[in-house]
């Protein structure tokens, strides 16, 4: 084997896994909340076992942090399932409408 084949049996081409795309600017779907002080802040959870663990922890830190704070729960009604999507989609509509805010956790 020559020098230059033994070269060409050392190099290989590096692929970067993103693709060329526009780039679209990040954005909430709502403004932030400037100071949770006086807020309601709602909890949505799924049905995962550890999700309700994660927002007590959550609600501590919140309440702890900011006395005045006020938290209501809401849990989704099917697994996979958008609330939206289901039976209960007035019954979260109304929930979401009475919070400032929304904290979600997935207990995966």
């Amino acid at each position: 084997m020559t020098d230059k084949e033994r070269k060409i049996d050392n190099e290989f081409e590096v692929l970067s896994p993103w693709a060329e795309a526009d780039p679209v600017p990040l954005r909430g779907i709502s403004p932030r909340l400037a100071d949770l002080t006086d807020k309601k802040i709602g909890l949505f959870m799924n049905t995962k076992r550890a999700a309700p663990l994660a927002l007590k922890s959550v609600e501590a830190h919140l309440k702890e942090r900011y006395p005045s704070l006020a938290t209501t729960w809401y849990q989704n009604s099917e697994v996979n399932t958008p609330e939206v999507k289901t039976k209960n989609r007035a019954k979260f509509e109304e929930w979401v409408k009475g919070v400032d805010g929304v904290v979600l956790a997935v207990g995966d």
